[in-house]
């Protein structure tokens, strides 16, 4: 006796053309309807195939396939039971597959001069339905062409076409910035709302002897010399209002000079000293015993680096600061404090703490460049060959700014450095030789090296001629940029005729 059966259920394929993605996911499921699947037999374009018995059901699961389409077919052989005779089921689906993501070509960004600058983005993409940069739909051209205008310049943006079948092809993009030449000097939030020391900057500019100002955002005891937006800033007190940073700002620019922000990092003893006063200890750098690591910087001076809430406080800052206006964002004291490592506990961190210095950096790139402004970090002199001592890796840094600043104060060195017999007396060959050499430590990293220079006297006195010296000492060493420091903000401007 025969009795009409069913086909076999074949089942698992996506609906529509089945992309890479969802190839390497398929599982063909044949069901028997409770019949032992053992017997059955798949091929696969007339080929045959080996599936897995799974209850009632075989399981084929495809996981390169060519582009095209395939036909998958099962059958189930005749069996007799009881007397019965069940005669043999078929079952047979056909799909396609396209697993060939598209093409995807971006044209080299124009450089630009500033984060703020707007810049076009084109290219050709080919097999594409779809075009996004940094999740943002654009338009695509019948030919696969397009454009895009963003309103900034972006800092690995992704770029990513995708086709009908959801297959996707993506690169990154990274627009160029150069850094315009800067001569500069240092400026407190005190010495700017002196009239007296902020008309000797201004008469500087007028003259044409600086065409750039550093500006402090948050000096070596913490405070913050405007009045932040940002609720760690009022929390902690760091807040001090001492100037209005969008005036000061809008000064400036009318005068066609630009303002770097300095934010001194980690050395911050308002937020250290608050945040050990409110339980938060993991913020702070400890002795191996537990207590606040102190040194000649103060019983509680340094924050912990290895802290998400310390390193986003910084960047909320630096953030905060470039959308005020401020050119461009300089970290000092991004470091661990000098001394004997043995001597200082890091809570969280895990990994060594100069590698942990330059992921900041990392970590600070991206919302300090979106928001329209340079990144670079102050480092030590020393961190070119002894990069260990205070944990500035200065190739590491480099790949995340657009210029590093080393402070390479001749009354900073020891005596024989770089073969200079005495370097406070010397300053023009320690200047030239050790920035020859910082030169070459971020050769290949796209950074640029601008200098901190000496003017004021420790040991030796220090006029026009020696700030000039140092000054000549860059330049040899193919740097024309630099920035001027003077702890009084008083200085001799015959250096820059």
């Amino acid at each position: 006796m025969t009795s009409e059966q069913p086909t076999l259920d074949v089942s698992g394929l996506p609906a529509g053309v089945i992309g890479a993605a969802a190839l390497s996911d398929v599982e063909i499921r044949v069901e028997t309807g409770g019949q032992d699947p053992s017997p059955m037999t798949l091929t696969l374009d007339g080929e045959p195939v080996r599936g897995s018995v799974v209850g009632s059901a075989m399981v084929y699961r495809p996981r390169q396939l060519s582009d095209g389409e395939h036909v998958i077919a099962a059958e189930l052989p005749a069996s007799g039971i009881l007397g019965f005779l069940k005669s043999s089921r078929t079952g047979t689906r056909t799909f396609t597959v396209d697993a060939t993501p598209p093409t995807l070509e971006i044209d080299e960004l124009p450089a630009a001069t500033s984060y703020r600058d707007g810049v076009a983005v084109t290219g050709q993409t080919d097999g594409a339905d779809r075009l996004t940069i940094d999740g943002e739909d654009v338009t695509l051209g019948q030919d696969g062409k397009f454009e895009a205008d963003l309103p900034y310049v972006p800092t690995d943006a992704k770029v990513v076409a995708t086709d009908a079948a959801g297959n996707e092809t993506s690169k990154t993009i990274s627009g160029s910035v150069t850094t315009p030449r800067i001569r500069a000097v240092h400026v407190t939030a005190h010495a700017w709302a002196h009239d007296g020391l902020r008309g000797g900057v201004l008469d500087m500019a007028r003259r044409g002897l600086i065409n750039a100002v550093q500006l402090d955002i948050k000096d070596e005891d913490g405070i913050v010399g405007y009045d932040s937006k940002v609720g760690l800033a009022k929390r902690s007190g760091a807040n001090a209002g001492i100037y209005d940073a969008r005036k000061a700002i809008k000064k400036l620019h009318r005068m066609d000079i630009r303002v770097v922000g300095r934010i001194v990092a980690f050395r911050d003893p308002t937020l250290a000293e608050w945040a050990w006063r409110n339980g938060h200890r993991d913020w702070v750098i400890q002795h191996p015993g537990g207590q606040p690591y102190s040194s000649k910087y103060g019983p509680i001076a340094f924050t912990n680096f290895a802290n998400k809430k310390v390193r986003q406080y910084n960047i909320d800052l630096a953030t905060e600061a470039a959308e005020l206006g401020f050119d461009g964002i300089m970290y000092d004291y991004i470091r661990r404090p000098d001394g004997d490592l043995a001597g200082m506990a890091f809570p969280g961190l895990k990994t060594k703490p100069h590698v942990s210095v330059a992921r900041f950096l990392r970590e600070s790139r991206e919302p300090v460049r979106s928001a329209g402004a340079h990144l670079s970090a102050a480092v030590f002199g020393i961190a070119a060959t002894r990069p260990h001592e205070i944990a500035q890796d200065i190739p590491m840094m480099a790949e995340h700014v657009d210029y590093l600043a080393p402070m390479v104060y001749p009354s900073h060195w020891n005596k024989g450095e770089y073969n200079v017999a005495n370097p406070n007396s010397q300053p023009y060959p320690i200047v030239r030789r050790s920035l020859k050499d910082f030169k070459k430590q971020v050769r290949g990293t796209g950074a640029k090296i601008i200098p901190w220079l000496q003017d004021f006297s420790l040991g030796v006195t220090y006029g026009d001629a020696q700030v000039a010296a140092q000054i000549s000492g860059a330049a040899d060493a193919g740097i024309d940029s630099f920035f001027l420091w003077s702890p009084s903000v008083r200085y001799h401007s015959g250096a820059l005729r």
